[in-house]
This record gives structure tokens, sequence and C-alpha cells, in this order.
């Protein structure tokens, strides 16, 4: 199809690597997502910041 890679033809012929292939998609899912907690952390972190309260680049600074 793109070039690259085992056709699936190959890959299904055998009932190993049909299992072999499957662990490695698998293994690329589970190093790709992240976790929920992470996840969550993530868009907390996103929230505060977006809270902030803004200060004006124009404003004097007060140093009293």
């Amino acid at each position: 199809m793109f070039g690259f890679g085992p056709k699936l033809g190959q890959v299904f012929a055998n009932r190993w690597k049909a299992v072999t292939w499957s662990i490695g998609i698998l293994a690329t899912a589970y190093c790709t997502v992240p976790m929920a907690d992470q996840a969550r952390e993530h868009e907390q972190q996103k929230a505060a910041v977006a809270k902030a309260a803004h200060k004006s680049p124009w404003a004097k600074d007060s140093k009293d």
C-alpha cells in the first residue's frame, strides 16, 4: 500500500506473526496515550494559566 512494512497477507499467514504484529500495535497505543491523571492535571494547569491576572505591559510599576 505505502511501500513499507510487511504485506497483510504475509502478516496473517501465520498465527504467531499475527500475534507479534498485534502486540506491536498495542504497545504503540499504550506508549502514546497519556494516563487519565496526567491529562486531567495538564488541563487544570492550562486553566490556571488562562485565569491568571493579566498585567498590562504599559502599567506603571508601583514600588512602595
